[in-house]
C-alpha cells in the first residue's frame, strides 16, 4: 500500500547526502587532508592519559551514591576508629593488611613441622623493613595496635604455648577457650574437619597483618615491599603458601592495561588483513587494496581523535575504556564494506564526483541509521549508576560520532581519489596505465597483472563479486523457498527457547577476583580463601541510627523481637552475637542495678564503657545522650554471588521491618550495592534505547511496519545474548551490562540494513525484495560481522575477565544479529508483503496490469499465459545513437507503421527505424538480453491487440511487404524496449 511508507524523512535527508557526496568528490583533498590535521591536533590530548587514569575499584565499579556508602559515612561519622584499641570487627573500610593463606601438603596442618614453617613467615614478616627518606619503616613501626601491642594471630599464640603437644590439643571450633578468653578461630583455622566441636583435622591457617590507617603513603611503601619479598627464596615443605594485601587487588586490576596493548596491535594487523583480503580484486585496476587500507586507517583516525579529545576535555580513562578501540574498528570497517559495496554499483563512465553523490545518496541513509543508533544506546548508557559504564560509554559514543564522520569525509575522499585513478586506467600499486585488453601473444601472468579496469558491459558498474553472486543465484532464491521458511522458524523457536531457558539461569554481580588476571597471585590466594575460609562470611554490624530508650522494656521488647528476627535467617549463626547492650544488662545484673530507668541507664553507662574499651567504640554516648549504637551477627556460608546478593537483600528487609530504625552495614555491602540496581538499570537502559531505536526507524526506514520489525529484532537479539551468556558462565555484571547496552546498537545494524534495503528496492513481490537485498547487502554485512568478530577475537586469548567478558558477549551478539539480518528478518519480511514500498496492486485483469507497469523506468510486466510476469530493462546501456529521420518522398529501407494515439514524430502513421537502431529485451528468467535490429532482410513483425491501441499504447507494423513472411520474429508491443 503506498500509504505505508514514510520517506519523509529518509527523503530529504538521502538528498542532502547526495548533494554533500558531490560536494566531497568536487574537493577531494580537503576533505582527506582535513581529518589528518584535527587527528593529529587531538591525539595529543594522550599527553595527558597518565593524569586521566582512573582505576580506583570501588569508584568506578560501585554504584555512585549507592546505599552501603552512605550507611559508611553514618557510621564514621557515629563510630569513629580508636587505633590504640584496634578491632578489625568494628573497621568501616576493608582495612589495610597484608595476609598468607597457608596450605598443608599433607592431611592435616596442625603439626609441628607446618607451624615451623609457619613460623618461619612470620618472622620474616616482622623483620621486613623499607626505606623512606632517612627513616625506616618497619612492620613494628606501622602494625595496628590493641593495648600499644601490634595485634597477634592468636592461632600462633596458641601453637607457642602447646608446643608439640598442638598436635594432641583438643582445639574446639569455632572458638577455643585459650586462657580466660575465648578465641574466635573461624577465620585462623580452615578446611577442618570436626568431631563434634573438636577439630580433627585442619588444611589450612591464615595469618593477618593489620597496619594502621593513619598514613597511607608509609603503609603502602611497606605493603608494596611485602609482594616483592613474599613468598620468593622460601623454602617450604610441609605448607604451600599464597599471600596478598588489602592492595593488591587494586595494584592487579592497574597492571591488566599491560595486557592488552599488544592485543590491539595483533587485532589492528588482522583487520587490515581481513579487509584487504575481502576487498581484493584480480584487476590491477579495480583493485581496492588501499581503499580496505584506508578504511581501517580511518577508524584508526577516529578513535586518536576521539580519544584525544575525551582526554583533553579531563573525562576519565578507566579501564573498560580499552574495550573500546576493538569495537570502534569493527563499526568502521562495517560502514567501509557498505560504502564500498555502493560504489561498485555506480557506472564507472560517470565522473568520480557524480559517483560518490549516488553511493552517498544509496550508503548514507543505512549508516546513519546504525551511528545514530549506536551513539544513542552509549548515551544512554550515561544513565548507569556506574562510573566505569559512565567512560566507556562517553568514549565509545564519541568515537563512532568520528568513526561516522571520518567514513563521509577522510574515506569518501580516499575512494574519489582511487576512483580518478581507476578512470585514468592506472594500475593500483605502481599508478602507471595499463591496457584494457590484453595485447596478443602476452601470457596469463601478464593479464592478470598488467591488463585491467574491466567492468559489465550491460549495467556499466563494476563486475560483480562472487559473493554477491551467491547471495543471489544460491543463498537467496533458496532462503525464500517454502520448506527453507519453516525449516527457519521452527530453528528459531529452538533458539527463542534456548535463550529464554538461559535467561533464568543468569547470575548477576561481578565477582571481585575476576577483577585480576588469572595467573595472578591474588586468585590464587582467592582460591584458597573460598575452598577453606568460606564457612564463616562478613561479621555484620546492625546500627540503631537514631536515640533510642534502652531502659524501656516495650521498646527493648521490640529490639529483642527483631534481633530474633536477624538470627533466625538462614544464613545467621545464632551463637555468634555481640552487643554492648547484652553485656551491659550482664553488668548491671552484678552490680545491682536498676538498668530500666533512664537515670540510672545513662550514669553507670560511662563507667561501663571504660571497663569495657571494646564496646566503648560501638555506642555514641555524648552530652548524655545515645545517638546510635550497634551490635553486631555472624554470617555463615556465604560463598557465591547469589549468596551474596541474597544476604544483602535479606538484611535490609528485616531492618525495614523492624519498628526501631535500623541499618545494615559491612564493607563489602559497597561491592555487594551493585546487585540493588543492576538488573533494573539493565532492564531500564535496554527499554528506553530499544524506544529510541524505533523512532529511529520510524523516521529513516520508509516503512513503519518493518520499523516494527527492526524492533523486533533487537528484543530477539537482546534475549538470545542474555541467555546464551548465562549458559556460556557470564554474570550480569557492570561488564556485561555495557556489551547488552552495545547489543542493542549492533541488532540494529544488521537488521536495518537488510529491511532498509528490502523497502527500498523496487522488485514487485517479497520473496524478489528479499533476494535483491541479500544480493545488495549479504556480503557487505557479512564482511562487517566478519570483521568485528576478527576485532575482539584476540581478547579470548586474554588473562583477563573483563577483556574475555567483552570478546563473549561481542562474539554472541555479532553471531546472533547476523543470523537475524541474513536468515530470519528476510524470512519474516516475506511473509508481509505490506512492507514493499511499490504501491499495492489492485484487483484487476492481468493484461490491465501488465499494461499499468509497462509505464516503469526499470521494470516492465508483460503477460504470458494469462500470468503477469516481469521484465527489468537495462537503461544503463550505451548504445550509438542514430538520427532517425521521419519519412520523405524517398523509401525508407525499413519502414514501419505506428499506431497509437500519441505519435508527434510521425508522419500519416509512417515512421523510418535506421537499421542501426536495435530493439531488444530480458528475458526474466536467464536476464539473456535479445536484440532485434530491423533491416530489407530482417523484419519484425509486432501483435498489436485492439486493446492496447485504445489505451494509447504506441505499435509497431512491420512493412506490408512482409508481413507475410513465416521467418520474421514476432514480439508482443510490450516486448519493445525502444519508442
Amino acid at each position: 500500500m503506498a500509504g505505508c511508507t514514510t520517506d519523509c524523512v529518509e527523503k530529504p535527508i538521502s538528498i542532502c547526502f547526495q548533494k554533500f557526496g558531490r560536494f566531497v568528490g568536487t574537493y577531494p583533498w580537503w576533505f582527506f587532508i582535513s581529518p589528518l590535521l584535527i587527528s593529529a591536533v587531538l591525539g595529543s590530548g594522550f599527553y595527558f592519559l597518565e593524569d586521566r587514569e582512573a582505576n580506583d575499584i570501588e569508584d568506578q565499579f560501585t554504584p555512585v551514591n549507592g546505599p552501603a556508602k552512605l550507611e559508611r559515612q553514618f557510621v564514621q561519622e557515629n563510630f569513629p576508629q580508636n587505633d590504640s584499641v584496634f578491632s578489625n570487627q568494628r573497621l568501616y573500610t576493608d582495612g589495610v593488611y597484608a595476609s598468607f593463606i597457608a596450605v598443608s601438603t599433607s592431611s592435616s596442618i596442625l603439626t609441628d613441622a607446618a607451624f615451623q614453617e609457619i613460623v618461619t613467615l612470620d618472622r620474616k614478616v616482622k623483620e621486613l623493613n623499607v626505606s623512606m627518606g632517612h627513616e625506616v619503616l618497619t612492620f613494628e613501626g606501622l602494625c595496628a595496635r590493641r593495648y600499644k601491642k601490634c595485634i597477634p594471630n592468636k592461632i600462633l599464640d596458641i601453637y607457642k604455648y602447646y608446643g608439640k603437644n598442638l598436635e594432641k590439643t583438643e582445639l574446639t571450633f569455632p572458638f577455643f577457650r585459650f586462657g580466660f578468653a575465648y578465641i574466635f578461630l573461624g577465620y585462623s583455622v580452615g578446611g577442618v574437619n570436626l568431631n563434634s566441636s573438636v577439630i580433627k583435622s585442619a588444611k589450612a591457617v591464615r595469618l593477618l597483618y593489620f597496619l594502621k590507617e593513619d598514613n597511607r603513603t608509609r603503609t603502602d611503601l611497606w605493603l608494596n615491599e611485602f609482594l616483592k619479598v613474599f613468598p620468593s627464596n622460601l623454602k617450604l615443605n610441609f605448607i604451600k603458601v599464597t599471600h596478598s594485601t588489602s592492595l593488591s587487588r587494586q595494584v592487579e586490576f592497574e597492571a591488566n592495561t599491560k595486557d592488552v596493548i599488544p592485543l590491539f596491535s595483533i587485532t589492528y594487523v588482522i583487520a587490515i588483513a581481513f579487509s584487504i583480503l575481502s576487498c581484493l580484486r584480480f584487476d590491477c585496476v579495480r583493485n581496492k587494496v588501499w581503499v580496505a587500507t584506508f578504511g581501517v586507517f580511518s577508524a584508526g583516525l577516529a578513535v586518536l581523535s576521539a580519544f584525544g579529545m575525551m582526554l583533553h576535555i579531563g573525562v576519565p580513562f578507566v579501564m573498560t575504556v580499552a574495550n573500546s578501540p576493538f569495537l570502534i574498528l569493527g563499526i568502521g570497517v562495517d560502514d567501509m564494506f557498505i560504502l564500498i559495496s555502493c560504489w561498485q554499483q555506480t557506472n564507472v563512465h560517470d565522473q568520480v564526483e557524480t559517483r560518490l553523490a549516488k553511493t552517498y545518496k544509496e550508503a548514507a541513509i543505512s549508516i546513519t541509521i546504525t551511528t545514530l543508533t549506536d551513539v544513542l544506546a552509549f548515551y544512554i548508557g550515561l544513565m548507569t549508576p556506574f562510573r566505569s559504564v559512565r567512560s566507556f560509554c562517553l568514549y565509545t559514543s564519541t568515537s563512532i560520532l568520528f568513526c561516522y564522520i571520518y567514513s563521509i569525509t577522510f574515506f569518501g575522499a580516499f575512494l574519489v581519489l582511487n576512483g580518478r585513478r581507476e578512470n585514468s586506467n592506472k594500475h593500483w600499486l605502481t599508478c602507471k596505465e595499463v591496457p584494457e585488453e590484453c595485447p596478443v601473444g602476452q601470457s596469463k601472468w601478464y593479464e592478470l597483472c598488467c591488463v585491467g579496469g574491466a567492468y559489465d558491459p550491460q549495467t556499466g558498474t563494476e563486475e560483480v563479486q562472487p559473493m554477491n553472486h551467491f547471495f543471489k543465484k544460491y543463498y537467496g532464491p533458496f532462503l525464500t523457498k517454502s520448506w527453507t521458511k519453516v525449516f527457519v522458524i521452527v530453528f528459531y523457536c529452538i533458539y527463542l527457547i534456548i535463550s529464554i531457558y538461559g535467561c533464568f539461569q543468569i547470575q548477576e554481580g561481578i565477582d571481585l577476583r575476576n577483577l585480576a588476571a588469572d595467573d595472578s597471585y591474588v586468585v590464587k590466594y582467592y582460591d584458597n580463601e573460598k575452598a577453606y575460609f568460606s564457612e564463616y562470611g562478613p561479621n555484620i554490624m546492625v546500627v540503631i541510627r537514631r536515640e533510642f530508650p534502652y531502659w524501656d522494656e516495650k521498646y527493648m521488647s521490640d529490639l529483642e523481637t527483631c534481633i530474633e528476627d536477624f538470627k533466625n535467617l538462614s544464613f545467621i549463626e545464632k551463637d555468634i552475637f555481640t552487643s554492648w547492650i547484652k553485656s551491659y544488662k550482664y553488668y548491671g545484673n552484678h552490680t545491682k542495678l536498676n538498668l530500666s530507668t533512664e537515670d540510672v541507664f545513662k550514669d553507670n553507662l560511662g563507667t561501663f564503657l571504660r571497663f569495657y574499651s571494646d564496646f566503648k567504640q560501638d555506642v555514641n554516648f555524648t552530652n548524655n545522650s545515645i545517638h546510635a549504637s550497634r551490635f553486631f551477627i555472624q554470617t555463615v556460608n556465604i560463598s557465591t554471588a547469589l549468596d551474596e546478593m541474597n544476604m544483602l537483600n535479606k538484611l535490609r528487609e528485616t531492618a525495614q521491618k523492624c519498628p526501631v530504625p535500623l541499618l545494615v552495614y559491612h564493607p563489602a555491602f559497597i561491592y555487594h550495592d551493585q546487585y540493588a540496581v543492576i538488573v533494573i538499570n539493565t532492564i531500564q537502559n535496554i527499554a528506553v534505547t530499544t524506544a529510541v531505536m524505533l523512532l529511529i526507524s520510524l523516521l529513516l526506514i520508509p516503512n513503519p511496519l518493518c520499523s516494527l520489525w527492526v524492533t523486533f529484532s533487537i528484543a530477539s537479539v537482546i534475549v538470545g545474548v542474555t541467555g546464551f551468556m548465562a549458559l556460556w558462565d557470564v554474570n550480569l555484571d557492570t561488564i556485561s551490562m555495557i556489551i547488552l547496552v552495545v547489543c542493542i546498537g549492533f541488532s540494529v545494524d544488521f537488521s536495518a540494513h537488510i529491511s532498509y534495503a528490502f523497502v527500498s528496492n523496487k522488485k514487485p513481490s517479497a520473496n524478489e525484495k528479499a533476494v535483491e537485498a541479500l544480493f545488495n547487502l549479504g556480503y557487505p554485512i557479512l564482511q562487517g560481522a566478519v570483521s568485528t568478530i576478527l576485532g575482539v577475537v584476540v581478547l579470548s586469548a586474554s588473562k583477563n575477565y573483563i577483556f574475555r567478558t567483552f570478546f563473549k558477549i561481542m562474539f554472541l551478539v555479532i553471531l546472533f544479529g547476523l543470523f537475524h539480518g541474513l536468515t530470519f528478518i528476510p524470512v519474516f519480511l516475506t511473509f508481509f508483503d505490506i512492507c514493499s514500498g511499490t504501491p499495492a496492486k489492485k484487483k484487476s485483469g492481468p493484461e490491465e496490469q501488465a499494461m499499468k507497469n509497462s509505464h516503469g523506468n526499470n521494470v516492465q510486466a508483460v503477460v504470458k499465459d494469462g500470468e503477469v510476469k516481469e521484465r527489468e530493462i537495462y537503461v544503463n546501456h550505451n548504445f550509438q545513437p542514430d538520427n532517425h529521420r521521419t519519412c520523405q518522398s524517398q523509401p525508407c529501407s525499413a519502414l514501419w507503421m505506428i499506431t497509437g494515439g500519441n505519435n508527434h514524430h510521425v508522419q500519416d502513421n509512417h515512421m523510418c527505424v535506421a537499421s542501426t537502431i536495435p530493439m531488444f529485451r530480458v528475458d526474466s528468467q536467464t536476464y539473456e538480453v535479445q536484440m532485434y535490429t530491423p533491416s530489407d532482410d530482417a523484419m519484425l513483425r509486432v501483435n498489436c491487440q485492439s486493446k492496447h491501441s485504445s489505451e494509447g499504447q504506441n505499435c509497431v507494423l512491420g512493412n506490408s511487404n512482409h508481413i507475410q513472411d513465416s521467418n520474421v520474429p514476432t514480439l508482443n508491443g510490450s516486448d519493445l524496449a525502444i519508442l
